[in-house]
């Protein structure tokens, strides 16, 4: 019987500990009116994709989800695939940012055919640059959507882990509701 309640009881502090390192992380979060951050990555071609380029030029979706090729991530990355002419029609670029590496990416944006960009965040640099928080007790990176206008101003975000498709919905909804 001991032995149970010192399992339970090491269980409840390790639960905890995780849960205030993950709420420590999320001290920079970006809230809709702010500036996106600056950031450099590379692409899953190797290419160096720094946000300052583009500017001034298009609108960004910037979508962080947690892993290529695993069920959620996959709809949703074919969801913006099979939604791409919505946004290349409104000069609106799709950028997809995981901590896995340039490899990996573009073996899954070949696999699935996507033509947008994916970066490899294999630091979680800028995940903690935009204040994405990791879910289910900081085991899980979050998937979080943002629209940054021309201007570089956050326009909206979009928060949902288990409804990955519902991403690319909320998304063109904004942009209709708002000719962004």
């Amino acid at each position: 019987m001991k032995k149970i309640f010192f399992i339970s009881l090491f269980l409840l502090v390790l639960i905890t500990i995780i849960y205030r390192l993950n709420m420590m992380q999320s001290q920079n979060n970006i809230s809709v009116g702010d500036r996106v951050p600056d950031f450099s990555l590379k692409d899953q071609f190797g290419n160096n994709f720094h946000s300052a380029d583009y500017l001034g030029k298009t609108t960004m979706v910037i979508y962080f989800y947690p892993k290529d090729d695993t069920p959620g991530c996959t709809k949703e990355a074919c969801k913006f695939r099979d939604s791409f002419t919505e946004f290349s029609d409104r000069n609106v670029m799709v950028v997809g940012i995981s901590a896995d590496n340039v490899d990996s990416h573009k073996k899954f944006a070949e696999k699935y055919n996507l033509p947008f960009t994916l970066l490899a965040d294999t630091q979680n640099k800028v995940r903690k640059l935009f204040g994405v928080k990791s879910n289910i007790l900081g085991l899980l990176p979050g998937r979080v959507t943002f629209i940054i206008d021309k201007e570089g101003n956050v326009k909206f975000i979009y928060s949902n882990m288990f409804n990955a498709e519902k991403h690319i919905e909320e998304v063109i909804k904004e942009l209709n509701k708002n000719s962004i």
